[in-house]
C-alpha cells in the first residue's frame, strides 16, 4: 500500500520547548513524622538578603479544603538542598470578615515592598474574594480592605506578572458565577490596587463548578511570547502548558507537549536557572525540578 501523501500545510514547529529535569523533595513542613501536613497551592520568593521564602496552603492530612484557614511560612538559604525553617503561620482566615478559608498565596516584590495576592473563601462560592496583603519583611503582613474584587465560582489561585507597561493578574474562575466553562481570567492594573474588569485569557471546553482544567494558572515570558501553565484537576498530578504571543489570549492550538506530573505547579526563576515546584494533598510537602525553557 502506498504511503499517504504528505500534508500540504504541515503544522509549524512549536516555538517553545519545555524540558523538565529530575524531581526531588524540596520541603516537608509536617510538625512531626507521625503528624503529616500537606502544602497545596504555594509561592516562593527570594528576599533582598537572598533568603528564599515559601508560603502556601497548609493543613493536616487528610484533605479538607474548606477548612484550610492559614498559610505556611518557611525559609531556606537556597533551593539546592538547604534545610528549611518553619515559622509562625501567616494571614489566618478572618471569620469576622466572612472568610471561612484562605487559598493560594502569590507573592511579588515591587519598589521594596512585598505584595501577597490570595483568595478569601466565603460561604458563598459564587462570590469569592481576591485579596491583598503587603509586607516590608515577609514576616509581618497588613491586609488591605476591602478585597480587590469578587468573582465565582470559587475564583481563586491568583498570579501576578508585569508585561512591561502594566500588571496582569491571572486567576481561575467559571464563565458564570454559579458555574460554567472553566476559565483563566486576567485583569490589568497600573498600581496593583485598582484592577480592570476581567478578560478571558483561556477557556476550557469543560464546564462545571469545583475543580476543572484551569486551576493554578501561572504565566511566564518565553522568547517573543508567553507560556500559560494550568493544573488539570481531573488528573491530580498533571500540569498543562499553552504558548501564545498575546498574554491576554491563549488557545488549545497553542498546547505544548510536555510531561509535567505536578499539582499546583509554580515556576521559579533563580538567576540563570528555572525550576518548577509542585505540592498537593497527600504529597508530603513540596517537590522541585529543573525546567529548561528552550526558545
Amino acid at each position: 500500500m502506498p504511503a499517504p501523501p504528505a500534508p500540504t500545510n504541515p503544522a509549524p514547529a512549536a516555538p517553545v520547548r519545555l524540558v523538565p529535569g529530575e524531581k526531588r523533595r524540596l520541603l516537608d513542613a509536617s510538625p512531626r513524622p507521625e503528624e503529616p501536613w500537606y502544602v497545596n497551592d504555594h509561592t516562593l520568593i527570594r528576599a533582598a538578603d537572598g533568603t528564599w521564602h515559601a508560603f502556601g496552603i497548609w493543613h493536616p492530612e487528610p484533605a479538607d479544603p474548606l477548612h484550610e484557614d492559614l498559610f505556611l511560612h518557611a525559609t531556606a538559604a537556597d533551593l539546592e538542598g538547604a534545610p528549611w525553617t518553619v515559622h509562625d503561620s501567616v494571614l489566618p482566615a478572618r471569620p469576622d470578615l466572612g472568610e471561612t478559608h484562605v487559598w493560594a498565596p502569590h507573592v511579588i516584590e515591587h519598589e521594596g515592598r512585598y505584595w501577597m495576592f490570595y483568595a478569601g473563601g466565603t460561604a458563598d462560592h459564587t462570590s469569592y474574594r481576591l485579596t491583598l496583603a503587603t509586607s516590608e519583611d515577609l514576616f509581618s503582613w497588613t491586609r488591605h480592605e476591602p478585597p480587590l474584587f469578587t468573582d465565582g465560582f470559587d475564583a481563586r489561585d491568583p498570579m501576578v506578572i508585569r508585561d512591561g507597561v502594566r500588571w496582569l493578574l491571572y486567576y481561575t474562575r467559571t464563565s458564570a458565577p454559579d458555574g460554567g466553562f472553566h476559565e483563566v481570567a486576567v485583569r490589568t492594573s497600573e498600581d496593583l490596587l485598582t484592577w480592570s474588569e476581567p478578560v478571558v485569557a483561556y477557556r476550557s471546553t469543560q464546564s462545571g463548578t469545583v475543580g476543572g482544567p484551569t486551576e493554578s494558572p501561572f504565566v511566564i515570558r518565553a522568547g517573543e511570547g508567553w507560556v500559560l501553565f494550568v493544573c488539570e484537576s481531573t488528573q491530580y498530578d498533571r500540569t498543562l502548558a499553552y504558548y501564545s504571543t498575546d498574554p491576554l489570549h491563549f488557545e488549545d492550538s497553542g498546547s505544548l507537549d510536555v510531561d509535567l506530573d505536578e499539582h499546583c505547579a509554580e515556576i521559579v526563576v533563580d538567576g540563570p536557572r528555572t525550576w518548577t515546584t509542585g505540592g498537593g494533598w497527600g504529597r508530603g510537602g513540596l517537590t522541585i525540578r529543573p525546567l529548561e525553557v528552550r526558545t
